[in-house]
């Protein structure tokens, strides 16, 4: 093996390694950040509610705008693979409606404070123009998430979509946002409602 070959190497290593150490922060901040959201939370908030302290956070992340736009990238990216393997095994619309609608009730209940920390995220990226960039290409990310699911939907059901993707995400991203308020609100019809809501929406999208 050449020099320029172990160099190369061990400078792979080295990245590997401290984008590791920034997934295990991430993984440590998204607690306190669910909890207190985007104005409430600095980086030394998080430091003093987990193991890491403030100097290690501030070497992986030049600041907390850098924190939480990785933390909600990487929560969303996973959020996002959820649905795939339900589209890719569901052989009937039946399936694939009652799976999709199964996940998305349960991270609804299990994951409410990650989702309401995306919500707070997008809001401020109105106001703040360094969360833009990555708020709109974890928009885009989600989309195309919802686009893939309501494909395979038409296409099982033999319809044509009845509405673009940009405008099928908005409208099943809204009935999310809804539901989740009402879910934080302490509403026990938060789930249910959503469930009726999203199969009317996709009944009028792919009408059979």
């Amino acid at each position: 093996m050449s020099t320029t070959e172990e160099v190369g190497r061990v400078s792979r290593r080295q990245v590997d390694k401290f984008e590791e150490r920034r997934r295990e922060l991430a993984d440590a901040a998204l607690q306190t950040l669910s909890e207190l959201g985007y104005a409430r939370t600095s980086l030394r908030e998080i430091a003093q509610n987990s193991a890491f302290s403030h100097g290690v956070l501030h070497y992986y992340f030049r600041d907390k705008v850098e924190l939480i736009t990785y933390c909600v990238r990487q929560y969303k990216s996973v959020c996002a693979k959820r649905y795939d393997n339900i589209v890719a095994t569901a052989d009937n619309t039946e399936d694939l409606a009652d799976g999709f609608l199964t996940a998305l009730l349960t991270t609804l209940k299990q994951d409410a404070t990650m989702h309401r920390l995306w919500y707070d995220l997008r809001s401020q990226a109105l106001f703040e123009p360094s969360f833009r960039e990555d708020v709109l290409e974890i928009d885009a990310m989600l989309e195309r998430m919802i686009w893939r699911v309501l494909s395979r939907y038409a296409e099982l059901a033999n319809s044509p979509v009845q509405a673009t993707s940009p405008a099928a995400y908005a409208m099943f991203d809204g009935l999310f946002q809804q539901a989740l308020l009402r879910h934080l609100a302490g509403q026990e019809d938060a789930g249910p409602t959503l469930r009726t809501s999203v199969l009317s929406l996709v009944a009028a999208l792919v009408p059979q």
